[in-house]
């Protein structure tokens, strides 16, 4: 599936863009998951955070964000990684990834990353260089794992 990728500060993102991707988070967060919890939660529009999107058309595919290493202890942080439904199976995921690393190389260059992976996702992250770091929690009553990659 091609798709047309732009990695935006928040403050070059449009508000159609803002809109597709807050409803791509909420339909598959707190929709499809069923976890109702305030998933608009204050960090989108913070320092330097960054938005990669993966556009079909008019579509958003593929998301995730890249939050300001300044507000998280000197690391980059990865989250809110989201696959549309109807493009899951195709590879997304690992183009999405490889290009969030790439991302993160390039705005801050050295340093670490962050991300809190579903816990059956770690052999996933951990194939791009991802260690645990914590033990097993849940969030939103799935378990989750923390996951850094020096």
């Amino acid at each position: 599936m091609h798709l047309d990728w732009h990695c935006k500060h928040h403050s070059e993102l449009s508000k159609e863009e803002l809109y597709a991707l807050l409803a791509l988070r909420t339909r598959v967060f707190v929709v499809e998951q069923n976890c109702p919890y305030q998933e608009v939660d204050g960090q989108d529009l913070l320092g330097d955070t960054c938005h990669l999107l993966g556009w079909r058309d008019d579509e958003l595919m593929a998301y995730l964000r890249l939050l300001d290493p300044q507000n998280h202890a000197g690391e980059a942080v990865i989250g809110r990684v989201v696959i549309a439904p109807e493009a899951r199976g195709s590879g997304l995921g690992h183009e999405l990834l490889e290009r969030a690393l790439q991302a993160c190389a390039e705005r801050w260059p050295g340093r670490p990353i962050y991300l809190s992976a579903q816990a059956h996702l770690r052999n996933y992250y951990g194939r791009y260089g991802f260690l645990p770091v914590t033990e097993v929690y849940l969030e939103d009553d799935i378990p989750h794992i923390g996951m850094r990659r020096p």
